[in-house]
């Protein structure tokens, strides 16, 4: 038995099937969990569709005369709900494909091997298994100082479903949820101001990325305030909402989005009875996804970690296999993360302040997308590639892209870091011409000083 259908549970009930198992998977909403629903393709529908509009804008400087453009938001939505439906019945074509068996309704676990379902139409039921695979994902923190109503205080998940684009929206929260809505709704024609607590925003990656997303915001009219909290909220005088935040400033808005992070959906699932959760209310796991109660698995957002759609479903084949009797182990050492801002900024391994902080002497090569021929003819130059490297060994200990096509990029340096491929070894191998691909070559070419195009 599967609890949850999202990327990591969807994955292990098909795995599960291949191996041979009779899987039934229990889910309460649509396929395809957050990541499919209210995450990860719908928010890149629309970042796609400002795309577009951005492109078209921008047409003259391409030669290209265009008339008065403006987005048609309703139309945008529709387009991005259309991909999510699509999507989700192919994950229902895969179940029939693979022989897994679909109950709609909420899961609980009653004991090792024992689930109950409960569902509005229907009376509950309990199924035996030999092993259960927990995948219930997460939600977004909704903490107490805001007072969500849904509709002006809203969370990432309304914000996928209003129906018209806020004059003045406040984004609470600079983490990858916060820069992407800002990035879009700043596109479609609000007036965004970005708050975040930490010194910087996208708190924990490198600093320098951040510096440069921060600048890249800035072209784009967007107020960033770093390394302040929100204070204080309530209505102001215009009907609108006022905000005070502990620098002293105060921000008008007509909408809050606030996106300061997920929490586990944990509650109410039979964790607690069976002692699985740690203190933030995350499922306890070991390296093959086993919780402390025998044949009971766990993956996903709710274990923790990196909270990525990518992880969730590596984690769901290791369940999947361990519950078949394979041994498999997850491997946390090399996750790409993939933040869709404009431009796009893609990392794997560590941050240089990390490094550095770990006592490490390094090397570190970078190069701007500026110099690259590809991004001058495509008009993409904001940007670069930083390589940071051991100065004794030459390991390479994380990649850090921000530009056009980072998020396709980060590919080719995360199979690099599997392989432990050295700098050299990238900059030594052959790159296609014109490409965006060759920045990471020029960087890894300017670990050692050798790059030919700064």
């Amino acid at each position: 038995i599967v609890i949850g259908a999202g990327p990591g549970g969807y994955v292990a009930a098909i795995r599960a099937a291949q191996l041979g198992a009779e899987v039934t998977v229990i889910e309460k909403g649509s396929l395809g969990g957050t990541c499919l629903n209210v995450g990860c393709i719908p928010t890149k529908a629309l970042l796609s569709s400002v795309s577009v509009l951005r492109q078209i804008r921008t047409a003259g400087e391409f030669g290209i005369n265009v008339g008065k453009v403006e987005p048609d938001f309703p139309g945008i939505v529709s387009r991005a709900k259309k991909i999510v439906e699509e999507l989700s019945k192919g994950i229902g074509f895969l179940f029939k494909k693979n022989g897994v068996k679909l109950i709609r309704g909420r899961g609980e676990v009653i004991e090792p091997g024992k689930v109950r379902v409960t569902s509005e139409s229907a009376s509950a039921e309990e199924f035996e298994a030999d092993a259960i695979i927990v995948a219930v994902g997460s939600v977004p923190a909704m903490p107490e100082l805001f007072p969500f109503d849904g509709k002006t205080v809203i969370t990432s998940n309304e914000a996928l479903g209003l129906a018209d684009v806020p004059d003045r929206l406040l984004v609470v929260g600079g983490g990858a949820i916060g820069v992407e809505f800002a990035c879009i709704f700043s596109a479609l024609g609000a007036n965004v101001n970005l708050v975040e607590m930490m010194p910087q925003l996208l708190p924990g990656e490198d600093a320098e990325v951040a510096e440069e997303l921060g600048k890249s915001l800035k072209c784009r009219e967007i107020d960033v305030y770093t390394g302040v909290k929100l204070q204080e909220i309530g209505r102001g005088q215009d009907k609108g909402i006022s905000a005070r935040l502990s620098s002293g400033d105060e921000l008008k808005a007509d909408m809050v989005l606030v996106a300061v992070g997920r929490v586990p959906d944990t509650v109410n699932i039979g964790a607690e009875r069976l002692n699985l959760l740690d203190e933030k209310g995350f499922i306890r796991v070991d390296e093959k996804m086993l919780t402390s109660a025998a044949g009971i698995y766990a993956v996903g957002d709710a274990v923790g970690g990196m909270l990525l759609a990518h992880k969730a479903s590596e984690e769901g084949v290791a369940a999947a296999e361990n519950a078949m009797g394979l041994d498999a182990k997850m491997d946390y050492g090399i996750i790409p993360r993939c933040i869709f801002t404009q431009p796009e900024i893609a990392c794997v391994g560590v941050s240089e302040e990390t490094a550095r902080a770990e006592g490490k002497e390094l090397k570190i090569g970078k190069f701007p997308f500026s110099s690259l021929g590809k991004a001058r003819a495509s008009g993409e130059t904001e940007g670069m590639v930083k390589i940071i490297s051991d100065a004794a060994t030459d390991e390479i200990l994380g990649i850090h892209i921000i530009g056009a096509g980072a998020t396709d990029l980060i590919g080719e340096a995360a199979l690099a870091m599997k392989l432990e491929a050295t700098a050299e070894d990238i900059a030594g191998t052959i790159h296609p011409h014109p490409t965006f691909g060759e920045a990471l070559k020029e960087a890894s070419l300017a670990v050692d000083g050798k790059a030919i195009h700064i």
